[in-house]
């Protein structure tokens, strides 16, 4: 491939997983508006327009991939942006909050079809000793579209909501445009069997269960029958989806990948890490739209500051430190994360500071996130042969994205009633608490080299277990 095609292909695969990830958070900003719009919602129902998108993304992330690998990965990623170009539009004309949220599920469909797709595809066109730092420059874009969702969504919120939504339809047409002319195709399992889609709908409702429960819970009392049952619900759709698991043959987890110990310490860091990421972000939003009345643009403005210490760090300490291992990483940037956490429930009050009692706690969490969020990615991808990328960084993506609804959902809960402040506060504290037990499972990563650092004379190829690729090994 010329290297200006591969430049191109790199762009618009990039730029596919920006989209959605930029998507997950732009209406962040947008709450107060289509709040005035949809008028009676409050946070509770509004949190849905965020987390029916994550949930329903999370659950279809890994049989997406799967059918990506088996019919085609450039036609799962064509046809997933067609479906998330089309529901994009269709948010924008919503005539109230729950058809807005029914769209955002048609969304997440869409998108859930083009990011595996996207990173199969970015992988198989690159060297096979490019491949990690390929797979760190897609989890970065994805932790910048994160982080600078809330900007974009503020500079477009001034000509109204809806924009917010429609500004995917021109970008990305150009994407699709893109990809029909320069992106190759891609297919690894042709004759597997079909992934478990009843499988992703049980995690749907497991995941969706548990966040039903946190978010209501304040509304409706946590002893409510309601709350319980959602609860008891999560937990009985969790029984059945690990049963599942281990008895289909094409599982969306297969316990043989797990069993990579690199592949499953990265996963769980990833959705502790983005438990409190989720909530950070959303709680910085409110605070400054309800505590010092922000309007959207300045509260985009005000955010997108810290963000820009994402990608500088991540280039940086890759440049710097090229050999180090991506467990300490994530530790170290989990800890500045939480200590970003810690300054703020101490240095924000109700009297406006933004340059001294938010933006210096709030640019460190973008250092802890630059260090954080491409290593955990590269970590999982590092140990797996590319015929099992799109599967491999599904269940990686799938961790963020339950990890990021769940702590949007534990934010509404902590702040959706009683003394703001305090409540705030306390939201800060358990951001923290996130980031330290992320920092103590990315620990268990220690052990994981960097596949520019491995070159073993001879390697044994890769072999296949329960549906999953286990990683070759060297001798």
């Amino acid at each position: 491939m010329a290297i200006q095609s591969q430049r191109i292909v790199t762009a618009v695969l990039i730029g596919a997983a920006f989209l959605a990830g930029v998507d997950l958070f732009i209406v962040n900003v947008a709450f107060d508006e289509i709040g005035h719009d949809f008028a009676g919602t409050n946070l509770s129902e509004l949190s849905w327009i965020l987390n029916a998108y994550a949930v329903v993304y999370a659950a279809l992330l890994v049989p997406m991939g799967r059918l990506a690998d088996r019919t085609g990965q450039k036609r799962g990623f064509i046809a997933g942006m067609g479906l998330f170009i089309a529901a994009s539009v269709a948010c924008g004309f919503a005539p109230g909050i729950w058809w807005l949220v029914a769209f955002r599920v048609l969304q997440a469909v869409g998108a859930a079809a083009m990011t595996p797709a996207s990173l199969g595809l970015l992988l198989a066109a690159v060297a096979p000793d490019k491949r990690a730092s390929a797979a760190r420059l897609w989890a970065m874009t994805g932790a910048v579209a994160a982080a600078l969702g809330p900007a974009l969504g503020g500079g477009l919120v001034q000509l109204s909501w809806q924009w917010a939504f429609w500004i995917n339809l021109p970008i990305g047409l150009l994407l699709v445009v893109g990809a029909l002319r320069y992106v190759p195709d891609v297919r690894h399992d042709e004759g597997t069997p079909l992934p478990d889609l009843v499988g992703a709908l049980v995690l749907v409702l497991a995941v969706g269960g548990l966040v039903l429960g946190l978010v209501q819970a304040s509304d409706w009392g946590w002893t409510s029958a309601r709350v319980l049952g959602a609860f008891a619900i999560a937990v009985g759709a969790l029984i059945v989806f690990g049963r599942r698991s281990a008895r289909h043959p094409s599982p969306i987890i297969a316990p043989a990948l797990l069993a990579v110990p690199a592949f499953r310490w990265a996963s769980v860091a990833t959705l502790v890490f983005n438990a409190g990421f989720g909530a950070a972000l959303l709680g910085a939003i409110l605070w400054l739209q309800l505590a010092w009345g922000y309007g959207a643009l300045q509260t985009g403005l005000a955010i997108a500051l810290g963000p820009l210490a994402v990608p500088i760090t991540s280039v940086l300490a890759h440049r710097l430190h090229p050999h180090a291992r991506p467990g300490h990483m994530v530790a170290l940037g989990s800890l500045l994360f939480g200590g970003s956490a810690l300054w703020q429930a101490l240095a924000l009050n109700p009297t406006p500071a933004y340059w001294t009692g938010f933006l210096p706690a709030w640019v460190l969490g973008g250092v802890g996130v630059g260090l954080a969020m491409p290593n955990l990615l590269a970590a999982a991808a590092a140990t797996l042969p590319p015929a099992q990328a799109s599967t491999g960084g599904g269940v990686v993506t799938m961790a963020r994205q339950v990890g990021l609804a769940l702590g949007v959902s534990m934010l509404v809960t902590i702040v959706g009633g009683g003394d703001r402040d305090a409540a705030f506060t306390h939201a800060w504290f358990a951001v923290a608490v996130c980031m330290l037990v992320s920092a103590a499972t990315a620990l268990r990563l220690s052990n994981v080299t960097p596949v520019e650092e491995a070159q073993p004379r001879t390697r044994v190829a890769p072999r296949r277990v329960g549906g999953a690729w286990l990683p070759a090994r060297g001798r």
